[in-house]
């Protein structure tokens, strides 16, 4: 348990409209150590030893893999040899994983043998990737520049920084990509702060963008980062920066009004307020917006007002408004400032949760919205909340007719498209939300094409084998480019086979066809809906819910530990166990029923300790119930709203899906009728408000887990 638009129209909406925020809301709709070098494979054309079973060899490569893991050079090149020479379909893998255990050591003559082995394949562009890294490593630019042409994925970011390095050493202008390259930095990477330093000393960076560097890093949590820009502007810069870091109230009780330290400051004061707003509030309040140029102080008052919004505090939508006052007056002076989509979204959600009376609710979310990059202003969330805003602040009468009608249109566009906030708009329209057309059959030619993918063969063969990471790689690496017919039959391929991620997350990437039986599949259907009546839940919930946690792998394990289709924490598992009465012990966490039934149990307890709030039961399911406990304190607000601002972004995801994931169970598994228009309403899923327990409800259960 752990996890277009009409633009062209809305631009000329409102002139003279109610407020600049809707004008502006209109007008933006729119791996491994060295050893010895083995002898060369046998050439996977070699004639296969007849003695040698299929199981033996699936055994075999199982040894392979833990070879790699135990870093065994000999048993691993023996496994290798073995596989190749037998012609294994998976042989690939193993001559993979036995070339990156001497990578450091490897010369270019054996990696274009090891393409020319396995040409078109996976593991020989994953190479490719691990050996730009290690060229980039050896600052090897010649051949670099030779294989990365041919790198397909092209998908590793210090990869990208490597290659636009050898291209600024062959005299190439690469600015306008290194830049974003650069600030996309990690704190481990060697390749990204190598560009950064050497296009700061040619001249082609300038201090300006090593500050803004180190803000976005500060802004991250990339303190190393950080650090390392400011100290490409000047020694004098990084030392402030480093001390910084040291201890940010410190540095900013020790106030200057030089430039360099002003530059600092802010980082400081951002690093202050992601772990006390109120220590950086009171810094800004004491001096330090005066002392700092607009643009740094409404930068600072963003931050500020993004961390208290994270932590739900009732100040985040007041030091929003500061930012965005001081930001006006920054741009009335010629200066532009753009902050990040992330800071952006906590504005729009620091004013969701002011009351619905609050004059500047829909104004604040509108002007953060119309600041987002145009991508993320496409994003269905924002599309929705935009419209709402337009809604709440067009004029009454036939003054706001235009804007009232651009903003439905919008929602119809989102009714378009499947998830939480297209249903949402759908609703909001006053109509029922609906499975989309299912497509035409595939064909048998269809089928047989998906049956023959030899990447997929593979994909699926490493997943029988317990090789599930590798097996994922080997499957999506084998649907680029493919079109939605195609996408369907790779789908239906891994459904025939109960392979239910692949099944589900491949159906996903289909854009006009849309298959509802592969996107929301029912396995387990009978022994699931038994435990939902005992558990006195609806199966679509329960099914809404197994969809968003393990995808129905039955022996899914999170990096957290969490087990089976419900994703059972094993304290909780026991803990539930025993507050049913059933005989449990820890190795039974993954037995299909036994899982079913303690998780249908689990969640029986949180709806009822919530009321019956599906969003607020959701939550504790994921995050457990304290927290959701402390969200859910304030003024009743929308229960939209209070699932938009929620603050672990995999918890406010999650409650998202599981309950957009149960409006259409709702619809698979009962003929639509009267009795099931509350389940297919995801607004009555969600209910009409969230607020604190009312005082007349029972007490919490703070014995659940």
């Amino acid at each position: 348990m752990d996890k277009t638009l009409q633009q062209d129209r809305m631009a000329a909406v409102m002139a003279g409209g109610r407020t600049v925020a809707l004008a502006a809301c209109l007008a933006s709709f729119a791996l491994a150590p060295a050893f010895a070098q083995p002898s060369a494979p046998a050439s996977p054309t070699a004639a296969s030893p007849a003695a040698t079973s299929p199981t033996a060899l699936d055994d075999t490569l199982l040894q392979a893999r833990e070879a790699l893991r135990t870093r065994n050079a000999a048993r691993l090149a023996s496994a290798r040899d073995s596989l190749v020479a037998a012609r294994h379909p998976l042989a690939s893998w193993a001559d993979y994983w036995e070339l990156t255990n001497r990578l450091p050591q490897a010369q270019q003559a054996e990696l274009d043998a090891f393409y020319a082995r396995w040409p078109g394949t996976y593991v020989e562009d994953r190479l490719r990737n691990d050996w730009l890294l290690e060229l980039g490593k050896r600052r090897d630019w010649a051949n670099l520049r030779v294989e990365f042409p041919r790198f397909r994925m092209n998908d590793d970011r210090e990869v990208t920084c490597f290659w636009l390095l050898a291209q600024h050493l062959e005299g190439v202008t690469v600015r306008d990509a290194a830049l974003p390259a650069w600030r996309a930095q990690r704190d481990a990477d060697d390749g990204c702060p190598l560009l950064g330093q050497t296009l700061m000393e040619a001249g082609v960076f300038k201090p300006e963008d090593a500050w803004e560097t180190a803000r976005m890093a500060i802004e991250a949590g990339r303190l190393r980062a950080a650090a390392r820009s400011a100290a490409l502007v000047s020694p004098a810069a990084g030392a402030a920066v480093a001390e910084m870091l040291r201890d940010p109230a410190r540095f900013l009780n020790q106030r200057g009004g030089v430039a360099l330290r002003r530059e600092a400051a802010l980082l400081a004061l951002m690093r202050l307020a992601a772990g006390d707003p109120d220590a950086a509030a009171a810094q800004l309040e004491a001096g330090w917006q005066t002392d700092l140029n607009p643009t740094q102080a409404a930068t600072a008052w963003a931050h500020v007002a993004r961390h208290a919004a994270q932590r739900l505090q009732p100040d985040a939508a007041h030091w929003a408004e500061q930012a965005w006052k001081l930001r006006a007056q920054a741009e009335r002076t010629g200066h532009s400032l753009v902050w990040s989509d992330d800071l952006l979204a906590w504005h729009v959600r620091a004013a969701l949760r002011l009351p619905a009376s609050d004059a500047t609710r829909w104004p604040l979310a509108a002007r953060a919205i119309s600041a987002m990059s145009a991508d993320e202003q496409r994003d269905s969330a924002w599309v929705y909340w935009r419209a709402r805003a337009v809604l709440a602040m067009a004029p009454a009468g036939t003054a706001g007719d235009e804007a009232r009608a651009v903003a439905r249109g919008a929602l119809q566009g989102l009714g378009n498209q499947t998830g939480f906030y297209p249903k949402l708009a759908t609703e909001e329209l006053g109509l029922r939300v609906a499975l989309p057309p299912a497509p035409v059959p595939l064909s048998a030619a269809e089928r047989l094409a998906a049956r023959q993918h030899p990447g997929m063969t593979r994909a699926l063969q490493l997943i029988a084998l317990g090789l599930r990471s590798e097996g994922v790689r080997e499957w999506n690496f084998s649907l680029r480019g493919m079109n939605d017919r195609e996408l369907l039959a790779a789908a239906q391929r891994a459904c025939d086979n109960e392979v239910w991620d692949r099944c589900i997350n491949t159906s996903e990437r289909t854009r006009a066809e849309i298959d509802v039986s592969q996107r929301f599949p029912t396995p387990h259907r009978d022994v699931l809906r038994r435990t939902a009546a005992q558990a006195g839940l609806e199966p679509a919930l329960m099914y809404g819910l197994i969809r968003q946690e393990s995808r129905f792998i039955g022996d899914a394990r999170s990096h957290v530990g969490a087990s089976g289709l419900m994703q059972l924490m094993p304290a909780t598992a026991s803990w539930t166990a025993k507050r049913i009465g059933l005989k449990y012990d820890r190795s039974m966490i993954n037995d299909r029923d036994v899982n079913l039934r303690l998780g249908a149990a689990y969640l029986r307890l949180v709806l009822d300790d919530f009321g019956g709030s599906q969003a607020m039961a959701t939550a504790a399911y994921n995050a457990g119930p304290g927290r959701p406990r402390r969200w859910r304190e304030g003024p009743p607000m929308e229960a939209a709203a209070w699932a938009e601002t929620i603050p672990f972004a995999e918890t406010r995801d999650y409650v998202k899906k599981v309950l957009s994931n149960a409006v259409y169970y709702t619809l698979v598994l009962e003929p639509a009728t009267p009795a099931t228009d509350a389940g297919a309403s995801l607004k009555t899923r969600l209910g009409p408000t969230v607020g604190p327990r009312a005082a007349t409800a029972p007490a919490a259960d703070n014995q659940i887990p």
